[in-house]
């Protein structure tokens, strides 16, 4: 029964997107976002840095007091 449920869905999933592929293409491949240039996907790129690497820093940070606040007890 759970193959069948996870057959049923892979199925549905893969014809979803096969059907969604030409309607996303529409209008030359232009996004939500409008016409991009060099600057836009350059800027787009350094946010990504941005966002990873204080994620990671954030994580970390936590990681280390809790590890502290473990240690204490």
């Amino acid at each position: 029964m759970r193959t069948r449920l996870l057959i049923a869905a892979a199925g549905t999933l893969a014809l979803s997107l096969l059907l969604a592929a030409p309607a996303l293409a529409s209008k030359g491949g232009e996004g939500l976002y409008g016409k991009t240039n060099d600057k836009v996907i350059t800027n787009f790129g350094f946010g990504l840095m941005i966002f990873f690497v204080t994620l990671v820093t954030g994580l970390s940070i936590a990681q280390a007091l809790l590890d502290k606040r473990k240690q204490r007890k």
